[in-house]
């Protein structure tokens, strides 16, 4: 992160002494240090949570992402037990999210937006965690974040009017329309009343009036994707390594700026549901592939902007203290703004000749009058040639020459002082270098500050030693790093001289920023834009990678040669593609196959695809056309889940009682393997009425089983499809054994393959005269089942009916074909149909 001076934090918690300032007076004065924790747990943490604060895997973060963010969480009680209010903001985003809306007793919802806000400390009221009477949705959040702060705050802090209150006073005038929406949600706005209230305490800083985006979030404009699908499909995290790339949003990542990622990780998340905004991005998306210029022009310019979202942050806090170093990163972030400010320009350029809606709205928003008055206002004060350099010298000389000269004569005379002092050094390293003969040369470190180095071989020294004058000599191989007496007295008259630089820079820039911060809330606009236009830059570079195609949205899930992009970007090259079909009337897909034929991954692909096309991003297919799913649910995996005490089967139970609860006919559901943790009976009973729920809703459901009995489910219900994976088999050369040669194709009906399990156990040398046994036992069981189950010809008549019924509404809502062509596809219904009726004569036979 840029901003490694971060002022605006306590730097050690023993100075948390809660009586300190009257307005957290009686935030639970019992524990000073640290307001008390849940149920005797005691975590130690210091309150500096912008320090690079390490969150483990289990938290469904990235490795790579720290946590930043709060949570307050408040429940109703009583008859309003279940409606729960939320309010989140990230201490590197200056953003109040506020949520409210009503849960069912697995609280699932409130579980998944927490996953997806990946939480450094979540505050609830002592209330909900008295010990003894804990309610359930605080022992729900405690159970699935364990490596999460709890930090329990009085009841009385949860005040919605406080809530109310505090909102008006910092909400900037621009988001103002969310007083009508959050007037009546009183439990989002208590939460909020105790988050800003606990930030700024725990920041020793307060938020400058009139300067955060509040925002308020239903549950219902985006797709809702759970935690442990999140997980199987392997979204933002692999399973195996959680350093590794290989995830969706890996495959996706290209975004050149912090606030791009972020906006993509939570996209892939919670992907959209309205396909006129996914279109829109879309749009993009393709003029961004058709014009090299624009994308080219687009990306370099994106590439130079630093963390607008954080930096904005930084700004709108002000310190309850100061200090020098609350001066220094004032200073900083003054040269920040001027940076990003002046990237406006540019960025208007590489958009003007643009001609989608989204961009051309883009393009717009930037000829923001504001953008310019800021910058106008900074540049009176500060010199045209300070910007953001690397380097920790350069980078302080460009703090202390930021102010014009004339400005503050005290400061001028500051500086030549600096100057000297710094002329000094290395005037005296030259003169120590004459002296001894060495080739010292002066170099300086955030740490040390300056000091003395030299390349020399150990036998050139006298004695292979250096002079006695010098001190704290480390060597690294042939380098020698030390200082003297003298210098260290030098470096200390050089500091003194900064922190004086530094304070009046300081109170220039704070007079500076009073007169800008009514006009801040362009640079809200401006992250906004970048995120935006760095991710859709992102999914049109992932395209030219791979050829991927533009999804359509229609009510049927159609995939031509669809692939697998993450296993594309593991094997570096194209992986078998398959086709996949669902439409209401064939809303059920049943795939079998042998083991390792590849049924696992058709089904994560078809996941990874529809949340692909419902991102904006175009899709690894030939052709592709979704119908949108307002939730993704997946039942994947074999594992037992030690922690919570649930066997593999208690775990299958766990997620298919989830899906049953929760999915309505504009879900998409893939379970991969039902039933498996049981007797085998059991299981198929169990899989049989699951699949007997989910075929009376319009969800698209893709199950993947051994249990073939489930195949003949199709006789009764025929919105059934059943398809399998392929194998072939060879002989070997070298005697009479059969091997399978996996195709990883995927054709209709159910597969022919008979007793792959013991196939699969033959190669894995278990001895021969249990493999032998074990194929007798089967048969016989075989054939008792088969003789109970055959299908008549007036099952084969509805089905014909139904199949040829669904065809036409589908042809009629959805047909573009000119009327030619549809009298040859209404013939060819025709044939079809009558091909699959059986003749009447076969009837009087039977």
């Amino acid at each position: 992160s840029y901003f490694g001076d971060k002022s605006s934090c306590v730097e050690n918690s023993s100075t948390l002494n809660l009586t300190r300032s009257s307005s957290v007076r009686g935030l639970n004065s019992t524990c000073i240090g640290k307001t008390p924790l849940s149920s005797s747990r005691s975590v130690c943490r210091s309150h500096t949570p912008l320090m690079g604060y390490s969150v483990t895997s289990s938290s469904a973060v990235s490795a790579h992402t720290v946590a930043s963010v709060i949570v307050a969480v408040v429940e109703g009680r009583g008859l309003a037990r279940g409606e729960v209010g939320m309010a989140s903001i990230d201490l590197k985003n200056p953003e109040v999210i506020l949520s409210q809306f009503a849960d069912n007793t697995t609280y699932a919802k409130v579980i998944t937006k927490l996953k997806i806000l990946t939480p450094l400390e979540i505050i609830m009221s002592n209330t909900a965690c008295d010990a003894g009477n804990t309610t359930k949705l605080f022992s729900l959040i405690t159970e699935h974040f364990k490596n999460v702060t709890f930090t329990t705050v009085q009841r009385k802090y949860f005040n919605e009017t406080k809530g109310l209150e505090y909102i008006e006073q910092l909400c900037a005038s621009e988001f103002s329309t969310i007083f009508m929406e959050v007037q009546s949600k009183y439990y989002c706005l208590a939460a909020a009343a105790a988050l800003l209230k606990y930030v700024e305490f725990i920041q020793n800083s307060v938020y400058a009036p009139k300067s955060l985006k509040v925002r308020f979030q239903g549950s219902e404009k985006t797709a809702m994707i759970d935690s442990s699908s999140a997980q199987n499909l392997e979204l933002v995290i692999n399973n195996r390594d959680s350093r590794n790339g290989h995830t969706l949003f890996g495959v996706l990542n290209y975004t050149k700026t912090p606030g791009g990622s972020r906006r993509l990780r939570s996209n892939i998340l919670e992907p959209l549901v309205d396909a006129e905004t996914i279109n829109m991005r879309l749009d993009c998306v393709q003029e961004l592939l058709q014009d090299e210029e624009l994308f080219f022009g687009l990306q370099a310019v994106i590439s130079k902007f630093l963390d607008t979202e954080q930096l904005l942050s930084v700004l709108v806090q002000i310190p309850k203290q100061d200090t020098v170093k609350t001066a220094e990163s004032k200073i900083t972030n003054l040269i920040y703004l001027k940076h990003t400010l002046e990237l406006v320009e540019p960025l208007k350029a590489a958009l003007r000749s643009c001609n989608t809606p989204l961009l051309k709205a883009y393009y717009n928003s930037l000829d923001d009058t504001r953008f310019g008055i800021i910058l106008e206002k900074i540049t009176t004060v500060i010199n045209d040639d300070t910007r953001y350099t690397k380097g920790c010298l350069s980078m302080r000389t460009q703090k202390c020459y930021a102010v014009k000269p004339n400005i503050n004569e005290f400061l001028d005379i500051a500086r030549r002082t600096y100057t000297e002092i710094v002329d000094d050094i290395a005037g005296m390293i030259t003169q120590l270098a004459e002296k001894y003969n060495l080739p010292m040369k002066t170099s300086f470190s955030s740490a040390r500050g300056f000091f003395i180095q030299m390349n020399v071989d150990c036998s050139a020294l006298p004695n292979g030693q250096l002079p006695s004058e010098f001190t704290k000599i480390t060597k690294m191989k042939n380098t020698y790093s030390f200082t003297s007496a003298d210098l260290i007295k030098m470096n200390e008259r050089c500091q003194e001289s900064l922190r004086e630089i530094y304070h009046m820079t300081y109170l220039i820039v704070c007079k500076l920023l009073n007169e800008v911060y009514e006009h801040i809330h362009c640079l809200y606009k401006l992250s906004d834009i970048v995120s935006m236009l760095d991710m859709l830059l992102s999914f049109a570079h992932a395209c030219t990678l791979s050829d991927y195609v533009r999804p359509e949205f229609t009510d049927t899930l159609a995939i031509k040669q669809g692939w697998h992009p993450i296993l594309e970007k593991i094997a570096m090259e194209k992986p078998v593609s398959n086709n996949t079909y669902l439409t209401e009337g064939n809303n059920f897909v049943i795939i079998t196959g042998p083991n390792m034929s590849g049924k696992s991954t058709y089904l994560k692909q078809i996941a990874l695809c529809q949340i692909m096309a419902q991102i904006g991003s175009y899709v690894p297919a030939e052709y592709c056309s979704f119908r949108i799913a307002e939730q993704i649910f997946t039942r994947i995996g074999m594992d037992d889940d030690i922690e919570t005490n649930a066997s593999t089967f208690m775990k299958e139970m766990k997620e298919i009682t989830y899906i049953v609860q929760n999915a309505n006919d504009k879900s998409l559901i893939i379970i991969d393997e039902l039933g498996r943790g049981t007797s085998a009976e059991e299981g198929i009973g169990i899989c049989y009425a699951a699949c007997e729920y989910l075929l009376n809703l319009k969800a698209y459901t893709l199950f993947a089983t051994h249990f073939l009995e489930l195949c003949h489910i199709d006789a009764l219900y025929p919105n059934v499809e059943n398809y399998h994976f392929e194998v072939q088999h060879v002989r070997s050369s070298a005697g009479n054994k059969e091997k399978i040669a996996y195709t990883y194709t995927l054709s209709k009906g159910y597969t022919e393959e008979k007793n792959y399990g013991l196939k699969a156990a033959e190669v894995s040398s278990l001895p021969s005269s249990v493999i032998l046994d074990a194929k007798e036992i089967t048969n016989h069981i075989a054939k008792q089942i088969l003789d109970r189950q055959k299908s008549t010809p007036e099952m084969m008549k509805q089905r014909a009916v139904y199949h040829l019924a669904m065809r036409l509404v589908q042809t009629a809502r959805n047909s573009q074909l000119d009327p030619d062509s549809l009298r040859v596809y209404l013939k060819g219904l025709k044939k079809k149909y009558e091909a699959s009726c059986p003749a009447p004569g076969q009837n009087d036979e039977q």
